[in-house]
């Protein structure tokens, strides 16, 4: 049976005005907008409503109330950025969070109140510590979400409806308990129909003839009779594990302990799917209301809990759990099927250590980054600095052989770098060359060696490249732009140095 947690946030935009400003407390004021050319009251502060100012008022009129009334701008899009947000954090009481414009939140809470040991404490909770955090807010748990809807909005009673119990809820409450339009609403009353049981047991031809289907809908949403569509804000991944903890986890031991259990019930759903994961992330829930979260990556699939933890573990001493983690969160958002082609590449011959060296190569990206190992494959372009392109994973196959015509250097700079050069023209090598204030007289050469561009990738000039030696032995690659003319005069690069 399914269980929904309603919140209400009665004063969202005004609590984060007064959260960011704490010296409004105790003074009125107002968030307003311009609007069919007036400015109207969008929201008003606790202070401000006790002296009649409400929302919909003219700007003007409030301020013939509160001369000295503080105003602010309102923003029409930072509500549903505040609820995400909120969304977020609550994530710790539901995975499943939906957004209920314009200032509620709608948690499914079927499985989840065990872990708190009861609804009560699980409602009491929530509305605690979202409290402690500044928002006036109330809540309410029902099988349906119009009901709990309705009670948390509506209702004084105990905010907590037993199973079955949606009827006996929402009787005493008014027809805009149900959600319904405003211009329904106002027939009712002109009728006299001030509670909902004035006309929820009248026939459903009567309702829909007087009132319309949407009525019908609405309460047949409430009592869950109707079907309604819960979209949360948060899913959860396809592979995700979570852990809560009886009491908050301060220790480096308690946190391995948490991530050793989710990452064997995680990889144990991969095995199950012949997956591996190529990026893992671990949200550490703190009981003061923040989040902690270290990430890591393999260089191929993997499904090894051993080895897993062990690149977590080269990062448990950046998670500060300060008051204690309440709950763990594991994910793999990343996964791939470990294929044939995989298992195969494994299993090439006795002497294959292709998954020992895909496991160093994780642990030392764990320690020193990720963007520092790299493999790289031939490809295919004449330009140098283009005839590279970096691996994805060890198994990636090169479409071009690495061998070349050419005779290049052992270490290529990533862009060729200017020099100064003393040379005879129109062909001749270079006599000397000044490169980072040294200059380097020329004793051997070999060369010009031609390499142009690909039309169908850029057009420019082409290069005539040297290797070159000079008096002390050291050996470069460099080439001259374009050609030497009557009134041009090409510019020389360093673009490598032979071993």
């Amino acid at each position: 049976m399914k269980r929904y947690v309603a919140i209400w946030f009665r004063h969202l935009l005004v609590d984060r005005v007064q959260l960011r400003q704490p010296e409004l407390a105790e003074k009125p004021f107002v968030l307003a907008a311009k609007e069919r050319g007036r400015m109207l009251v969008k929201a008003a502060s606790r202070d401000a409503q006790k002296l009649g100012i409400e929302t919909g008022m003219v700007l003007a009129d409030a301020r013939a109330v509160q001369p000295d009334l503080e105003v602010f701008d309102y923003d029409p899009l930072l509500a549903e950025k505040l609820l995400l947000a909120l969304a977020e954090w609550t994530i710790r009481y539901s995975p499943l969070v939906a957004v209920d414009l314009p200032d509620g939140l709608i948690l499914d809470g079927t499985g989840c109140p065990h872990l708190w040991g009861s609804e009560t404490a699980y409602l009491k909770d929530i509305a605690s510590r979202l409290k402690a955090s500044g928002f006036d807010v109330r809540t309410a748990m029902a099988d349906t979400i119009g009901t709990a809807w309705a009670v948390s909005r509506y209702s004084r009673a105990f905010p907590i409806i037993a199973p079955g119990e949606q009827l006996a809820a929402i009787l005493q409450l008014p027809p805009r308990a149900l959600r319904l339009e405003t211009a329904v609403v106002d027939k009712m009353q002109k009728l006299g129909l001030y509670q909902i049981k004035s006309f929820i047991y009248m026939p459903p031809s009567v309702l829909r003839r007087r009132f319309g289907q949407a009525t019908l809908e609405q309460i047949g949403k409430a009592l869950g009779n109707v079907h309604e569509a819960f979209e949360p804000v948060c899913p959860v991944e396809p592979y995700q594990e979570r852990l809560s903890s009886l009491e908050p986890i301060r220790t480096a031991t308690g946190i391995e302990i948490a991530i050793q259990k989710l990452l064997e019930k995680l990889c144990e759903r991969l095995v199950k799917d012949g997956k591996g994961l190529r990026q893992a992330v671990l949200r550490c829930y703190r009981i003061d209301g923040e989040i902690q979260q270290v990430q890591i990556g393999t260089s191929g699939p993997s499904c090894s809990a051993t080895h897993l933890f062990k690149l977590f573990e080269l990062k448990i001493s950046s998670i500060e759990p300060a008051l204690g983690i309440e709950l763990f969160v594991m994910e793999a958002p990343v996964v791939e099927h470990l294929g044939n082609a995989q298992e195969a590449l494994w299993d090439l011959s006795s002497a294959n250590k292709m998954t020992a060296i895909a496991e160093l190569l994780d642990r030392l990206s764990a320690r020193t980054g990720s963007g520092v190992i790299h493999r790289y494959l031939p490809a295919q372009h004449h330009w140098p600095e283009r005839a590279i392109t970096e691996a994805v994973s060890l198994t990636d196959q090169p479409q071009t052989d690495w061998r070349t015509d050419q005779h290049r250097p052992v270490q290529l700079l990533a862009e060729p770098e200017r020099i100064i050069v003393t040379a005879p023209v129109p062909d001749y090598p270079p006599m000397l060359f000044r490169y980072k204030g040294e200059i380097h007289r020329i004793r051997k050469a070999d060369g010009p060696s031609r390499i142009e561009q690909e039309w169908w990738i850029s057009d420019g000039l082409h290069r005539d490249y040297y290797s070159v030696e000079d008096e002390q032995g050291g050996r470069y690659w460099i080439f001259r732009l374009g050609h030497y003319g009557e009134d041009i005069n090409p510019e020389w690069f360093i673009h490598g140095f032979f071993a």
